[in-house]
Protein backbone atom coordinates (compact mmCIF):
# COMPACT_ATOMS: atom_id res chain seq x y z
CA UNK A 1 0.00 0.00 0.00
CA UNK A 2 2.59 2.50 1.18
CA UNK A 3 5.00 1.85 -1.42
CA UNK A 4 1.64 2.29 -4.56
CA UNK A 5 1.16 5.68 -2.42
CA UNK A 6 5.08 6.62 -2.82
CA UNK A 7 5.22 6.03 -6.62
CA UNK A 8 1.97 8.53 -6.93
CA UNK A 9 3.38 10.76 -5.19
CA UNK A 10 6.23 10.93 -7.48
CA UNK A 11 3.87 11.43 -10.44
CA UNK A 12 1.90 13.87 -8.52
CA UNK A 13 5.01 16.28 -8.26
CA UNK A 14 6.38 16.32 -11.52
CA UNK A 15 7.93 19.53 -12.54
CA UNK A 16 5.21 21.67 -13.69
CA UNK A 17 2.30 19.89 -12.74
CA UNK A 18 -0.88 20.98 -11.51
CA UNK A 19 -3.19 19.55 -9.41
CA UNK A 20 -6.51 18.14 -11.03
CA UNK A 21 -9.24 18.73 -8.45
CA UNK A 22 -9.76 22.27 -8.19
CA UNK A 23 -12.28 24.57 -6.81
CA UNK A 24 -11.29 28.15 -7.97
CA UNK A 25 -7.88 29.24 -9.31
CA UNK A 26 -5.19 27.08 -8.52
CA UNK A 27 -1.97 28.21 -8.61
CA UNK A 28 1.15 26.36 -10.10
CA UNK A 29 2.69 25.10 -6.70
CA UNK A 30 6.39 25.72 -8.21
CA UNK A 31 7.23 28.83 -7.11
CA UNK A 32 6.28 28.28 -3.63
CA UNK A 33 8.39 24.98 -3.58
CA UNK A 34 11.17 26.68 -5.16
CA UNK A 35 11.27 29.08 -2.06
CA UNK A 36 11.32 26.13 0.15
CA UNK A 37 13.72 24.44 -1.61
CA UNK A 38 15.94 27.51 -1.39
CA UNK A 39 15.43 27.77 2.39
CA UNK A 40 15.24 24.31 3.55
CA UNK A 41 19.46 24.38 4.85
CA UNK A 42 18.58 27.56 7.01
CA UNK A 43 14.67 27.08 7.91
CA UNK A 44 15.66 25.64 11.08
CA UNK A 45 18.04 28.36 11.92
CA UNK A 46 15.71 30.87 11.00
CA UNK A 47 13.21 29.34 13.01
CA UNK A 48 15.17 28.79 15.87
CA UNK A 49 14.19 31.33 18.45
CA UNK A 50 10.34 31.60 17.53
CA UNK A 51 10.40 27.23 17.72
CA UNK A 52 11.96 27.23 21.13
CA UNK A 53 10.01 30.82 21.83
CA UNK A 54 6.96 29.79 20.99
CA UNK A 55 6.32 26.62 18.77
CA UNK A 56 7.28 23.73 20.90
CA UNK A 57 4.75 24.12 23.65
CA UNK A 58 1.84 24.27 20.47
CA UNK A 59 3.22 21.11 18.99
CA UNK A 60 2.40 19.68 22.48
CA UNK A 61 -1.24 20.55 22.52
CA UNK A 62 -1.54 19.89 19.12
CA UNK A 63 -0.82 16.20 19.47
CA UNK A 64 -1.89 15.42 23.22
CA UNK A 65 -4.83 12.97 23.38
CA UNK A 66 -4.49 11.73 19.22
CA UNK A 67 -3.66 8.12 18.51
CA UNK A 68 -4.02 5.63 15.90
CA UNK A 69 -2.44 6.66 12.09
CA UNK A 70 -1.83 10.24 12.12
CA UNK A 71 -1.05 12.68 9.12
CA UNK A 72 1.49 15.28 9.56
CA UNK A 73 0.54 17.08 6.81
CA UNK A 74 3.38 19.74 5.45
CA UNK A 75 5.78 17.88 7.76
CA UNK A 76 8.49 20.04 6.88
CA UNK A 77 11.83 19.38 8.16
CA UNK A 78 10.35 17.14 11.11
CA UNK A 79 9.82 19.71 13.95
CA UNK A 80 6.68 17.87 15.01
CA UNK A 81 8.52 14.54 15.34
CA UNK A 82 9.42 14.60 19.26
CA UNK A 83 5.99 15.07 19.72
CA UNK A 84 4.39 12.12 17.99
CA UNK A 85 2.52 9.94 20.26
CA UNK A 86 4.22 6.51 21.43
CA UNK A 87 1.69 3.57 19.96
CA UNK A 88 0.58 5.90 17.20
CA UNK A 89 1.72 5.18 12.97
CA UNK A 90 2.65 8.56 11.28
CA UNK A 91 2.90 9.93 8.11
CA UNK A 92 4.54 12.92 6.75
CA UNK A 93 4.05 14.67 3.57
CA UNK A 94 5.24 17.64 1.88
CA UNK A 95 5.98 19.14 -1.55
CA UNK A 96 10.03 19.80 -0.97
CA UNK A 97 12.40 17.20 -0.89
CA UNK A 98 14.73 19.26 0.43
CA UNK A 99 12.86 19.83 3.45
CA UNK A 100 12.00 16.05 3.58
CA UNK A 101 15.58 15.11 3.42
CA UNK A 102 16.07 16.87 6.42
CA UNK A 103 13.13 15.66 7.79
CA UNK A 104 14.31 12.10 7.14
CA UNK A 105 18.02 12.93 8.96
CA UNK A 106 15.47 14.05 12.04
CA UNK A 107 13.74 10.46 12.17
CA UNK A 108 16.56 8.96 12.40
CA UNK A 109 18.21 10.82 14.67
CA UNK A 110 15.30 10.16 17.04
CA UNK A 111 14.77 6.86 16.39
CA UNK A 112 11.46 7.20 14.78
CA UNK A 113 9.48 4.78 12.61
CA UNK A 114 7.86 7.29 10.34
CA UNK A 115 7.16 7.07 6.47
CA UNK A 116 7.76 9.92 4.66
CA UNK A 117 6.58 11.18 0.75
CA UNK A 118 7.05 14.00 -1.57
CA UNK A 119 2.98 14.79 -1.96
CA UNK A 120 0.78 18.02 -2.93
CA UNK A 121 -1.92 18.47 0.12
CA UNK A 122 -4.39 19.35 -2.60
CA UNK A 123 -4.03 15.74 -4.07
CA UNK A 124 -2.49 12.91 -2.21
CA UNK A 125 -3.07 10.22 -3.39
CA UNK A 126 -3.90 8.49 -0.33
CA UNK A 127 -7.10 5.92 0.27
CA UNK A 128 -10.87 7.67 1.09
CA UNK A 129 -10.81 7.69 5.23
CA UNK A 130 -7.35 6.65 5.68
CA UNK A 131 -6.30 8.51 8.74
CA UNK A 132 -7.27 8.55 12.44
CA UNK A 133 -6.24 12.05 13.00
CA UNK A 134 -4.52 14.65 10.58
CA UNK A 135 -2.43 17.54 11.83
CA UNK A 136 -1.07 20.86 9.51
CA UNK A 137 1.01 23.17 11.54
CA UNK A 138 1.34 26.62 9.73
CA UNK A 139 0.97 24.83 6.63
CA UNK A 140 -2.58 26.68 5.41
CA UNK A 141 -0.72 30.36 5.49
CA UNK A 142 1.52 28.99 2.44
CA UNK A 143 -1.42 28.25 0.44
CA UNK A 144 -3.29 30.48 -1.68
CA UNK A 145 -6.73 31.79 -0.68
CA UNK A 146 -8.02 29.66 -3.88
CA UNK A 147 -6.16 26.47 -2.31
CA UNK A 148 -7.98 26.75 1.22
CA UNK A 149 -10.67 25.32 0.26
CA UNK A 150 -9.36 22.25 -2.08
CA UNK A 151 -6.94 21.69 1.02
CA UNK A 152 -9.88 20.99 3.38
CA UNK A 153 -11.70 19.03 0.88
CA UNK A 154 -8.57 17.12 0.26
CA UNK A 155 -7.54 16.35 4.07
CA UNK A 156 -11.85 15.72 4.57
CA UNK A 157 -11.53 12.67 1.73
CA UNK A 158 -8.63 11.03 3.77
CA UNK A 159 -9.59 11.21 7.22
CA UNK A 160 -11.74 8.95 8.69
CA UNK A 161 -15.98 9.60 9.55
CA UNK A 162 -14.91 9.80 13.54
CA UNK A 163 -11.53 11.11 12.88
CA UNK A 164 -10.33 15.21 13.14
CA UNK A 165 -8.22 17.57 11.62
CA UNK A 166 -6.08 19.62 13.69
CA UNK A 167 -4.56 22.99 12.46
CA UNK A 168 -2.53 25.11 14.07
CA UNK A 169 -2.36 28.61 12.13
CA UNK A 170 -1.44 32.43 12.33
CA UNK A 171 -3.73 35.10 12.35
CA UNK A 172 -3.54 38.88 11.92
CA UNK A 173 -3.62 39.92 15.61
CA UNK A 174 -6.41 42.43 16.94
CA UNK A 175 -4.10 44.40 19.41
CA UNK A 176 -2.71 47.23 17.07
CA UNK A 177 0.55 46.90 18.76
CA UNK A 178 1.00 43.34 18.11
CA UNK A 179 -0.56 44.08 14.73
CA UNK A 180 1.64 47.00 13.61
CA UNK A 181 4.87 44.49 14.43
CA UNK A 182 3.28 41.34 12.48
CA UNK A 183 2.96 44.41 9.01
CA UNK A 184 6.18 44.84 9.53
CA UNK A 185 7.25 41.53 9.47
CA UNK A 186 4.92 40.34 6.43
CA UNK A 187 7.02 41.27 3.69
CA UNK A 188 9.31 39.06 4.94
CA UNK A 189 7.24 36.46 5.87
CA UNK A 190 6.04 36.36 2.33
CA UNK A 191 9.22 36.38 0.82
CA UNK A 192 11.05 33.97 2.48
CA UNK A 193 8.10 31.74 3.07
CA UNK A 194 5.46 32.51 0.71
CA UNK A 195 3.52 32.56 4.16
CA UNK A 196 0.42 35.26 4.81
CA UNK A 197 -1.50 36.28 8.12
CA UNK A 198 -4.84 36.52 6.29
CA UNK A 199 -5.85 33.14 5.51
CA UNK A 200 -8.97 32.62 7.77
CA UNK A 201 -8.96 28.90 6.86
CA UNK A 202 -12.01 28.40 9.01
CA UNK A 203 -14.34 29.68 6.72
CA UNK A 204 -13.67 27.24 4.06
CA UNK A 205 -15.04 24.84 6.84
CA UNK A 206 -18.69 24.28 5.95
CA UNK A 207 -17.96 24.29 2.20
CA UNK A 208 -15.47 21.29 2.62
CA UNK A 209 -17.94 19.42 4.79
CA UNK A 210 -15.77 19.99 7.71
CA UNK A 211 -17.71 20.82 11.22
CA UNK A 212 -15.68 23.44 13.58
CA UNK A 213 -15.48 21.80 16.84
CA UNK A 214 -13.12 23.84 18.32
CA UNK A 215 -10.86 27.17 17.38
CA UNK A 216 -9.26 28.40 20.36
CA UNK A 217 -6.07 31.05 20.46
CA UNK A 218 -3.08 28.92 22.03
CA UNK A 219 -0.59 31.89 21.53
CA UNK A 220 -1.91 35.54 22.41
CA UNK A 221 -4.10 36.59 19.67
CA UNK A 222 -2.24 35.70 16.54
CA UNK A 223 -1.82 31.43 16.47
CA UNK A 224 -5.38 29.65 16.62
CA UNK A 225 -5.28 25.43 16.91
CA UNK A 226 -8.59 24.88 14.75
CA UNK A 227 -10.31 21.59 14.69
CA UNK A 228 -12.75 20.10 12.60
CA UNK A 229 -14.50 16.75 12.08
CA UNK A 230 -15.94 15.30 9.23
CA UNK A 231 -19.38 16.53 8.67
CA UNK A 232 -22.48 14.30 7.58
CA UNK A 233 -23.17 15.23 4.09
CA UNK A 234 -26.79 15.00 2.25
CA UNK A 235 -27.41 11.87 0.13
CA UNK A 236 -26.49 12.58 -3.35
CA UNK A 237 -23.94 15.30 -1.97
CA UNK A 238 -20.05 14.33 -2.53
CA UNK A 239 -16.89 16.78 -1.46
Amino acid sequence: MLRSIGEKARRFLEPGSVPERSSGRIINPRTTRAKYERIARFYDLLDLYFEYGRYRPLRAQLFEGLSGRILDAGVGTGRNMPFYPEGTEVVGIDFSPTMLSRAGRRRDRLGLKVDLFEMDVLKTGFPDQHFDNIVATFLFCVLDKAQQLPALQELRRICKPTGSIHILEYSWAQRPLQRTIMQLWAPWVRWAYGAEFDRDTEQYADAAALKVVENRFVYRDIIQLITARPAATPPGNTV
